[in-house]
């Protein structure tokens, strides 16, 4: 038979079933990647948790790319009404970073090792900072897109939940419609909705398979 795949959704509601219990407002650090992933996520999260959005995202490039993607992050959290408080963190922009990581992975696939990497690299850097800041949770954006592994990325979360001593919030937002809400968000906002994943590799298949984030 089958194994049965973990059910991060409902992970998720218990969690925040747990904290309206206690009447908590607790603090969720965001890592996110694009304001069009960003929107159902805070649109939802908001009503649970003070956010800091932490965007951290070496993979990305050019650097005007970059630099876009972060000023639409910036003006959805003008734009969106927000039940509690949302601040932003900005973190080191070196794509050296990334390039180090995909070293002789540059030709394989979305969802490869050379995403994996990536990713752990992400949400590293994310646990590392929520503990800095006291975050009572870490968490990132990812799983809303249909083109991103959630099971991994919930189990490389879980992993560097334990090495850092940070609750990572499990996941799965594409679920309820939330990949469908992304985009009606992005269509009544006007945000920029690339069309690659960040990285000039995924840039390159993208052109090649005309597919979307």
């Amino acid at each position: 038979m089958p194994i049965a795949k973990t059910n991060y959704q409902k992970i998720l509601d218990d969690t925040i079933c747990n904290i309206n219990k206690n009447g908590e407002t607790p603090v969720l650090l965001l890592h996110v990647c694009c304001a069009p992933c960003s929107s159902y996520v805070l649109e939802y999260l908001t009503h649970f948790f003070n956010i800091v959005i932490f965007f951290y995202n070496p993979n990305i490039s050019p650097d005007k790319e970059y630099f876009y993607r972060l000023d639409e992050v910036k003006r959805l959290v003008r734009e969106l009404p927000l039940k509690n408080s949302v601040e932003i963190i900005e973190g080191d922009y070196n794509p050296e970073v990334f390039y180090k990581l995909a070293k002789g992975l540059e030709n394989l696939p979305e969802r490869s090792e050379r995403c994996q990497k990536c990713i752990s690299h992400r949400l590293e850097i994310a646990a590392e900072t929520a503990k800095k800041i006291g975050a009572d949770y870490f968490t990132t954006t990812l799983t809303i897109s249909p083109h991103k592994d959630s099971e991994f990325i919930n189990s490389a979360g879980k992993e560097i939940s334990e090495k850092y001593g940070v609750p990572y919030l499990f996941s799965d937002f594409k679920k309820k419609n939330g990949y469908k809400r992304s985009i009606q968000l992005s269509a009544e906002y006007n945000l920029y909705r690339q069309s690659f994943c960040g990285c000039i590799y995924s840039k390159i298949q993208s052109q090649q398979k005309g597919c979307d984030v």
